[in-house]
C-alpha cells in the first residue's frame, strides 16, 4: 500500500520544480477551449485556487478527487452570465452520489450558448441572411474513492461536442486526480490533476462541401474540404489550503494552485474563504498571469473574484439535509462587463 507520507513527499517534490510548461506562442493553436470554463459559483468565487480543498459536485471540474468526500446525494444547478455584454451563457447541472463505504459517482452535463449570431459572406459583409446559434456542451462522468483517511482520488471521463447547423465535432477525454489531507482535523490539504488529456480532433460535415468547376468540363463538381485537427487545452494543477480556526463559530482558509497550460500563460491561484458556523461563506480570490513572454496582459479577466454562499440545514437538528445558494463574480476588461454565477445545491 502507498505510504501517505510517500505521496505527500512525491508532491512536495514536483510542485517545487520550476515549470515553464505554459506556451503562449501557441495561443489559439488548441481548441476545445470551453474545457477550461468553470461554470460553479462556489469555486469560481475563489478563482479555481482551491485545487486541495474543493468538495462535491464542483470538484469534477476542479479536481475530481474532492468528490469522494460527498456523505450521500448532492444535486447542483448553477446558470452563468460569461463576458456580459457577449450574449453568451452557460448553464451546467451536477449529481453525486455515494455509492459503498469508500466510493462516489457523479454526472454533469455543461452547456453553453453562444446567443445568435449574423450569418455574413463575401457578398453581404453586413448580414441580413439570418443568424445561426453555435452550441457546446461538455458531459462528464465521474468515479472518486477514499482510499486511506488520507488519501483520495478519482477520475473523469468526459464528451466534448461543439456544432453549428452544418459542422461539429467531439472530443474525448479524460481527468485524473489526486487529494491529501493531514494534519488537526485534516486542516492541511494538497491536491494536483491533470486535466483534458485526449487525442487530437477535426471537425467535420457538410460545411466542409466546395463547389468548383472542373476544368475543361463546362459544369461544376462538390467537393469535401478537410479541417486540420486540433489539440485538447490540456493542463496540469498543484495547489494546497490550510484552516485557521478563527473561534468557534469562525474558519478562515488561506488557499492556492498554480496551473500549467500547455497551449497559454501559465497562471498562480491565490484565494480565502470566511465562513460563520460553516452556514455562511465570504470567499474572494486573485489569478497571476504569467505575462513574462510578451509582457503585456492578454486576458479578458483582470484576475479578480469574489463569491458568496449561504448553506443552510432543511430541519433542525439534522445537517445532512441542506439547501445552498452560491453567487461568484469574476472582473473583467471592457468591453466586457464581468462574469456572474448563481447557483443551488441541495446535499441529502
Amino acid at each position: 500500500m502507498i505510504k501517505p507520507l510517500k505521496v505527500l513527499g512525491l508532491a512536495l517534490a514536483i510542485a517545487s520544480v520550476p515549470v515553464y510548461a505554459g506556451n503562449p506562442q501557441r495561443v489559439g493553436s488548441a481548441g476545445a477551449a470551453e474545457l477550461l470554463i468553470n461554470p460553479w459559483a462556489q469555486s469560481a468565487g475563489t478563482n479555481n485556487a482551491n485545487i486541495g480543498g474543493t468538495r462535491g459536485v464542483e470538484a469534477m471540474f476542479l479536481n475530481v478527487a474532492g468528490m469522494a468526500f460527498t456523505e450521500g446525494t448532492e444535486v447542483s444547478f448553477t446558470n452563468t452570465q460569461w463576458l456580459v455584454g457577449a450574449d453568451m451563457f452557460v448553464n451546467a447541472f451536477g449529481l453525486t452520489q455515494r455509492v459503498g463505504a469508500n466510493g462516489v459517482l457523479g454526472l454533469s452535463l455543461t452547456n453553453i450558448n453562444y446567443g445568435d449570431i449574423d450569418v455574413r459572406t463575401v457578398n453581404n459583409p453586413d448580414g441580413g441572411l439570418g443568424t445561426f446559434s453555435p452550441n457546446a456542451s461538455i458531459i462528464t462522468a465521474s468515479y472518486a474513492q477514499r482510499f486511506t483517511d488520507a488519501i483520495y482520488g478519482g477520475v473523469n471521463l468526459k464528451v466534448f461536442n461543439q456544432s453549428l447547423s452544418n459542422l461539429s465535432a467531439t472530443a474525448l477525454c479524460v481527468d485524473a486526480g489526486i487529494q491529501y489531507v493531514t494534519g488537526e482535523d485534516d486542516k492541511i490539504k494538497f491536491g494536483i490533476t491533470l486535466r483534458n488529456i485526449g487525442p487530437s480532433v477535426a471537425f467535420s460535415g457538410d460545411g466542409f462541401d466546395v463547389s468548383l468547376p472542373v476544368p475543361g468540363g463546362g459544369y461544376t463538381q462538390s467537393w469535401q474540404s478537410r479541417s486540420a485537427p486540433f489539440e485538447l487545452p490540456s493542463n496540469l494543477n498543484l495547489g494546497g489550503s490550510y484552516d485557521f480556526d478563527l473561534d468557534t463559530d469562525l474558519r478562515f482558509t488561506v488557499m492556492g494552485s498554480f496551473n500549467s497550460h500547455s497551449f497559454q500563460k501559465d497562471e498562480y491561484h491565490v484565494g480565502g474563504e470566511f465562513a460563520f458556523q460553516e452556514k455562511f461563506m465570504l470567499r474572494a480570490g486573485y489569478i497571476f498571469f504569467d505575462d513574462r513572454a510578451d509582457s503585456r496582459h492578454t486576458n479578458a479577466f483582470t484576475g479578480f473574484a469574489s463569491g458568496i454562499s449561504m448553506d443552510l440545514p432543511l430541519s433542525s437538528g439534522n445537517d445532512n439535509t441542506r439547501f445552498a445558494l452560491d453567487f461568484a463574480y469574476r472582473a473583467t476588461r471592457s468591453p466586457f462587463m464581468g462574469t456572474y454565477s448563481m447557483g443551488v445545491r441541495m446535499m441529502f
